[in-house]
C-alpha cells in the first residue's frame, strides 16, 4: 500500500507507525463495510436496521457519490445481482476503480468542482427526479461528495462555485462551516437530492469523513434535512473574510433576508421515506491502528477521533503527550503509540504545496527533542490536500528547524518532506474516513545510524 516503504523504515518505530497506518486504512475498506451492513435473502433486502421486501417496489436503483462511492456501489451490485435495476454514482475516477455492469459510474472533480462534477451531477439529479413512489433507492454517500456532486442553483455559475470553494478551503474554516455555504448555493446538497427523488423510498448508506459523523455535513447531506441557514452561511463568509463572487454574496444576502426559500429542513416531507445507515467512520480505522500497535507490543492510546483545528497546533499537543509518556510514564508506560483521528485544517497564507497531515508532521518534527519518537499522519483517501501524497513521517533527525519553519510559513510542507524523503504515498486507497495520526514512543532510542 505504501510506496517506497523500505526507504521510510528508518527504525523499528518507523515500521510500527507504517504498519499501524496501513492497518487503519485497510479496516476502512468500503467493500467490507458494505458487506457487514447490507444483505439480501430471497425478496428481502436488509440495510442496517431496515428490512424491506423487494416485492413492495417496482424498481431498485442506486444513487449517490463520493470518493468511495464506486466501491460501495460495486459491492451493492454484487450483493443484489439481477434484483438491481440500475443506478448512477459520481466518483473521482472515470469509470470508477471497480467495474459495475448495472450502475453507471460518472467522473467528478475534487477538491474544487469542475466541468465533470457539473455534468455528472446533472445526470444524477435527472435520475433522482425519474424515481417514483414505487422506487426503492439505495443512496450511497461518502466523503468528497461535496465537490463531486455539484449542481449550482439558479443564478450561480460553476465558476462562482469554484471560486467560493477555493476561498473557503484556504480560509481555515471547518468542514461544517464550508458545507453550510455550499448547501445554499446548490440544487443537490442540503437534502435537495432527497427532495428531487421524493416520494421514492430511500435507504441511504453513509461512510463518514467528518468529525462527529454529522450526516448533514458528510458530502453536504444530499439526503439529509439541513439545519443550517442562509444567515449562517453568510456569517461564515464574513467571519473568514472570504472573497466570493458578487452573485454568491447576493444570493446569501437574499436568503438571509427571507427572499429565497431555505433548503429543506428536518421536518420537510421530503424525508418522510428516507432512512440513513452509517457503514463506517474514523473510529473503525483508529481501532485497527491501535490493534496493530498492540500486536507490535506497543501499548496504544486512542486520544480522540475528533481532533480538529489548525494542524500545526494539534501536532504540538500530541507531541506533548508523547513527552509525558517518555518522561513520567503517564498516562501509560512506553513503549506506546498515541493514536488520533479527525480532520484538522490549514489556513493558507503562503504559496507552497501540502496538506493538513503534512503540516502536522512537520510541525510535530519541530517539537521533537528525543531520538526514537516517530510521528506519522495520513489522509485515509491517499490524497492530503492537493498533493500526490497521503501524508508524511518524521523523527527529530528528519527535521531541520530552519528549513521546516520556512516551509510552514509558506505552507510548503510537501516540498520539505519530499526533499528529506519523508512523504508517505499510497495512491488512491478507495476509502475516505478522515485522517489517521500516530506518535510512536519507544522505551529507548531505536533510531538507526
Amino acid at each position: 500500500m505504501i510506496d517506497q516503504r523500505k526507504q521510510l523504515e528508518r527504525s523499528t518505530a518507523h515500521t510500527v507507525a507504517l504498519d499501524a497506518l496501513t492497518a487503519g486504512i485497510a479496516a476502512a475498506d468500503p467493500a467490507r463495510l458494505t458487506r457487514e451492513r447490507a444483505s439480501v435473502s430471497g425478496a428481502t433486502v436488509s440495510i442496517g436496521e431496515s428490512t424491506l421486501s423487494l416485492d413492495d417496489y417496482e424498481e431498485l436503483r442506486v444513487l449517490g457519490g463520493g470518493k468511495a462511492a464506486d466501491v460501495v456501489a460495486a459491492e451493492l451490485e454484487s450483493i443484489l445481482g439481477d434484483r438491481l435495476d440500475g443506478g448512477v454514482v459520481v466518483t473521482t475516477t472515470p469509470g470508477g476503480t471497480v467495474d459495475t455492469d448495472r450502475i453507471e459510474q460518472l467522473p467528478g472533480d475534487h477538491p474544487v468542482p469542475g466541468d465533470s462534477s457539473l455534468k455528472s451531477s446533472r445526470r444524477l439529479l435527472s435520475a433522482a427526479r425519474a424515481a417514483g413512489e414505487e422506487t426503492l433507492l439505495l443512496g450511497v454517500i461518502t466523503g468528497g461528495g461535496s465537490a463531486l456532486m455539484t449542481a449550482p442553483t439558479d443564478g450561480i455559475s460553476l465558476a462562482d462555485m469554484q471560486s467560493t470553494t477555493q476561498s473557503l478551503l484556504d480560509s481555515g474554516a471547518t468542514i461544517d462551516e464550508i458545507n453550510a455555504v455550499r448547501k445554499h448555493l446548490s440544487a443537490i446538497k442540503g437534502g435537495q437530492l432527497a427532495a428531487a427523488a421524493a416520494p421514492a423510498h430511500v435507504e441511504c448508506l453513509v461512510i463518514s469523513d467528518v468529525v462527529g459523523n454529522e450526516f448533514g455535513t458528510i458530502a453536504s447531506g444530499p439526503f439529509v434535512g439541513d439545519q443550517s441557514t442562509y444567515g449562517e452561511a453568510l456569517a461564515v463568509v464574513d467571519r473568514y473574510d472570504c472573497r466570493v463572487p458578487e452573485a454568491v454574496r447576493q444570493r446569501l444576502q437574499q436568503g438571509a433576508a427571507g427572499e429565497i426559500a431555505e433548503t429543506p429542513g428536518l421536518d420537510s416531507p421530503a424525508f418522510d421515506r428516507v432512512s440513513t445507515t452509517l457503514l463506517g467512520d474514523n473510529m473503525v480505522a483508529l481501532r485497527a491502528v491501535a490493534e496493530s500497535a498492540r500486536e507490535a507490543d506497543f501499548e496504544p492510546l486512542i486520544i480522540s477521533s475528533r481532533v480538529r483545528g489548525e494542524s500545526r497546533e494539534a501536532a504540538k499537543t500530541q507531541v506533548a503527550i508523547a513527552e509525558e509518556i517518555r518522561s513520567t510514564g503517564k498516562p501509560l508506560d512506553p513503549p506506546a503509540v498515541v493514536v488520533s483521528g479527525g480532520e484538522t485544517t490549514v489556513t493558507v497564507r503562503g504559496d507552497g504545496t501540502g496538506g493538513p497531515n503534512q503540516e502536522f508532521v512537520v510541525s510535530a518534527g519541530l517539537e521533537l527533542d528525543e531520538s526514537g519518537v516517530v510521528v506519522a499522519a495520513v489522509d485515509t483517501d491517499g490524497i492530503d490536500g492537493v498533493a500526490d501524497a497521503a501524508g508524511g513521517i518524521v523523527d527529530c533527525e528528519t527535521v531541520d528547524d530552519e528549513a521546516a519553519t520556512a516551509a510552514l510559513a509558506d505552507n510548503d510542507a510537501y516540498t520539505f518532506l519530499n526533499d528529506v524523503d519523508a512523504l508517505v504515498r499510497t495512491g488512491p486507497t478507495g476509502t475516505n474516513v478522515n485522517d489517521l495520526r500516530v506518535v510512536v514512543v519507544p522505551e529507548a532510542s531505536t533510531h538507526s545510524e
